[in-house]
């Protein structure tokens, strides 16, 4: 493994982000406008009006969301632009292996999740005043780190799908996620989702992430037992996800897709 094909490709990225307004719009912009602004005023509504709860779990529920998008997003897009570019080829014809190019994006997702993230904490505190690290300063760190495992292994999955199908499926490199999360229940708890749902709920990690939240700020001072869910389902789907990928890539090298992927 080379930390020099890891650098040139996130140099790559570097500089496709940095040009595009689209990845500026789609990283940070949209994020913060469409979804942490707007429930964040949702929350100050809510509590305003004093329905018997406490909302606040609605914004940092948002907040947490962002990191899951944002990196699955940077994973699945980093290599579209590459396709669109036809540069794909180009890169694989040289030394780089599939596992540094993998290792390239994910780092670069995580940059871009831990950045939106700490953006999501500014807003909510300066314009909200409400203080995220409410849920402890560990527990702010264990849910980030599941979230962005999740978020590294969807962007892998959606990945294989994309160098499989080719780009007549690369909607769901950015789309595919907010089909899920309703089902994740990012902003309400799992037990009002019908029951068959709410089984499907508990197949992924974040869910576990986001009941964490809210028993956390409900005073549920343990909430060690959905962190350790969230981490083995994790190590599950991150497995799962790296397997599939290769399957995927085998694949359509075998039946020549890859070859079509730039035409």
């Amino acid at each position: 493994m080379s930390i020099k094909r890891i650098k040139a490709i996130l140099l790559l990225d570097f500089f496709i982000s940095k040009q595009s307004l689209e990845i500026i719009f789609d990283v940070f912009i949209f994020p913060i406008f469409t979804n942490i602004i707007v429930f964040g005023f949702f929350t100050l509504y809510l509590t305003r009006n004093n329905f018997g709860y406490d909302p606040t779990s609605i914004l940092i529920g948002m907040i947490y969301w962002q990191p899951i998008f944002v990196i699955s997003y940077s994973i699945g897009v980093g290599s579209l632009w590459n396709i669109w570019a036809k540069n794909l080829t180009n890169i694989f014809i040289s030394p780089i292996s599939t596992n540094e190019y993998l290792i390239a994006y994910s780092f670069s997702g995580l940059f871009k999740g831990l950045l939106i993230l700490i953006l999501g904490y500014i807003v909510s505190f300066f314009i909200f005043k409400i203080n995220v690290f409410s849920i402890g300063l560990f527990s702010s760190l264990l849910y980030f780190i599941n979230v962005s495992i999740f978020g590294l292994s969807f962007g892998i999955f959606c990945l294989g799908l994309v160098f499989r199908f080719g780009t007549r499926i690369q909607a769901l490199s950015w789309g595919l996620i907010f089909i899920l999360q309703p089902i994740m229940a990012v902003i309400y708890p799992v037990s009002i989702l019908p029951k068959p749902f709410q089984f499907v709920a508990y197949l992924f990690p974040p869910t576990y992430v986001f009941e964490a939240i809210r028993n956390n700020l409900s005073g549920v001072p343990d909430t060690s037992l959905f962190i350790v869910k969230a981490f083995l389902l994790n190590i599950l789907w991150f497995i799962f996800s790296i397997y599939f990928f290769r399957m995927m890539l085998k694949k359509s090298k075998e039946i020549g897709q890859f070859s079509k992927l730039e035409i």
